[in-house]
């Protein structure tokens, strides 16, 4: 976070943000960013050792919670989101985990939206509720549904907008209004969106998580996530890192702060393509529905308007018929990758009813409305008229 009225990047732009915040360099003057392999740091005396340790004097003590590479992506993420100060982890998972540990104990509720990742509500349900945290789970785009779950222990509210995989959308000051109103945080996963295209803060929410695997690095390099919010909140995070050690590692660091570098341009280009993706998909005949908030019939595309500077890179649809005909068209496809990563300059295809949602039961699946028939796009950057030709092939068979 840049809070300093001397600091140069005081009122920087997206993309300036983007290259330079955060960026210490060492005595040798290295115009990029230095990778710090070390599992610890040599102090000057045995005093400055115990300062260290103690927390009295700031410095590196051990890579496991300080290191100067991790250090550097962590401040250029949080000058990107408005944050005060942000926790990177060792996936997007673990940054949920630590957001949990450090903000619940036994006896706390969460409410939860249906319309999350697989793994996500995973942890929740059958993770967290082995010590005690009790977790609801509601329609994200359902403001009374929320309203009717809070409970007298409520303490988080956890949503992702857009959601993974339909593009439901919520309305983020209104639920962080919601949360406020009975002493509890609201935690949004921006990851389809990063920050170039919705700032959570800004509208109210008090913690953001993302998972970096995907459009923070946006070559599919590397597992990474982190967690955001205010220095107080992200105190207690970093107490969890430094005990349990979810730990991201410098190397994985350093490729997130050159994937930072072109966040912006890359999407604004991945939503340009998904937007012309969507469109064409709604006119094929073999497609019944097509699930993208840029699209002007979707439920939530004025919400997503308003709050967002574009709709992402994420389109699904639904084809007619069952799983036979959706893994018809997966397979038929001869570029795309069949794979359930998303946010890669590569386009993904996959089928979340036996992958990433695979995990969840028949009933789970069916509230989150992820059906047999569901196919996820994550839209890259290759010639849009290349991917509509790969998807042909398979959808004309149907």
């Amino acid at each position: 976070m840049i809070d300093s009225p001397d600091d140069p990047l005081l009122g920087a732009g997206i993309d300036t943000l983007a290259i330079r915040a955060g960026q210490t360099r060492s005595s040798e003057g290295e115009h990029a960013e230095a990778i710090y392999p070390t599992s610890s740091y040599v102090f000057a005396n045995a005093a400055e050792a115990a300062a260290r340790f103690s927390g009295d004097q700031t410095g590196n003590v051990y890579s496991r919670y300080t290191n100067p590479t991790v250090r550097m992506f962590e401040e250029r993420i949080a000058a990107l989101e408005g944050a005060e100060q942000a926790v990177a982890t060792a996936s997007g998972m673990a940054a949920i985990l630590s957001l949990a540990m450090a903000t619940l104990k036994s006896g706390d509720h969460v409410i939860c939206s249906r319309d999350v990742f697989g793994t996500t509500t995973n942890l929740f349900s059958k993770q967290l509720s082995k010590f005690g945290v009790d977790t609801t789970f509601v329609a994200l785009s359902d403001l009374s549904a929320w309203a009717a779950a809070i409970r007298d222990n409520t303490r988080l509210l956890f949503i992702e907008t857009p959601s993974n995989p339909l593009s439901e959308v919520a309305d983020i000051q209104a639920l962080a209004d919601l949360a406020h109103r009975h002493g509890a945080l609201l935690a949004v996963d921006n990851c389809f969106c990063t920050p170039a295209l919705q700032r959570p803060l800004d509208l109210g929410a008090d913690i953001i998580i993302h998972s970096a695997t995907k459009y923070l690095d946006g070559q599919g390099r590397c597992l990474g996530g982190v967690v955001l919010g205010s220095r107080e909140l992200m105190t207690e995070v970093l107490t969890f890192l430094r005990t349990a050690g979810p730990t991201m590692s410098p190397f994985n660091a350093w490729v997130f702060l050159k994937g930072l570098e072109t966040l912006r341009l890359r999407m604004d280009a991945h939503c340009a393509n998904a937007m012309a993706l969507a469109r064409w998909l709604r006119e094929q005949p073999a497609v019944e529905n097509v699930f993208y908030a840029g699209l002007e019939e979707h439920p939530g595309h004025a919400i997503a308007a308003r709050q967002q500077r574009g709709f992402g890179g994420v389109v699904s649809f639904a084809v007619a018929g069952g799983r036979e005909e959706a893994w018809r068209v997966i397979d038929s496809t001869r570029i795309l990758s069949l794979t359930a990563n998303l946010g890669d300059v590569k386009t993904t295809i996959v089928h979340p009813a036996t992958t990433t949602h695979g995990r969840l039961s028949d009933d789970e699946r069916a509230q989150a409305g992820i059906t047999e028939n569901l196919i996820r796009i994550s839209v890259g950057l290759e010639d849009i008229a290349d991917i509509k030709r790969d998807l042909t092939r398979g959808l004309s068979l149907l």
